[in-house]
């Protein structure tokens, strides 16, 4: 490795530099999605009402902090490639595709209606960046994106079951 490529990208990484920013460049929507999720998963947990209220209450806690939880390792896995991730509230608005929910009232079983469409959605996202991945030969992001499919099916799941 070159010391001008060392300057340029400074994280030593043997994959392709374009692919890394393909990757990184899914990684952001992946990223902006998952806070635009746990944001909303918040928001219905401080304001879900009715006779359910505990179990959908300590449910949606639950899911919010694996969501946030996540956050980190997505933007930290863009950072070992040598790219950067969002910045800002902004950043994340600008590359998010779920949608947000401003709803003075919503019932308890949109809640869980939203939310299991949004993490069905963030499954196929996730899906299409496992191809982006596959392609730039980074098995690292592809292996953990294997994992973070998984938790947002089981989150998806939970939801379709409690709201049966």
């Amino acid at each position: 490795m070159t010391n001008a490529h060392v300057a340029a990208n400074p994280t030593p990484s043997d994959l392709d530099e374009c692919a890394t920013m393909t990757v990184a460049d899914t990684l952001k929507i992946i990223l902006a999605d998952s806070y635009a999720i746990y944001l909303k998963t918040k928001n219905f947990h401080w304001h879900v009402s009715g006779p359910y209220f505990r179990d959908y209450h300590l449910l949606l806690d639950e899911q919010a902090a694996q969501i946030l939880a996540v956050t980190d390792a997505i933007a930290e896995r863009a950072r070992k490639t040598g790219n950067t991730t969002i910045r800002s509230i902004g950043d994340i608005a600008r590359h998010q595709t779920i949608m947000d929910n401003d709803a003075e009232f919503v019932t308890p079983q949109d809640m869980l209606s939203e939310l299991r469409a949004d993490n069905l959605l963030l499954v196929e996202s996730l899906r299409r960046a496992k191809d982006v991945a596959d392609v730039a030969r980074d098995n690292a992001t592809s292996g953990l994106i294997d994992t973070w499919t998984d938790e947002a099916e089981r989150r998806a799941w939970f939801l379709f079951e409690v709201s049966r």
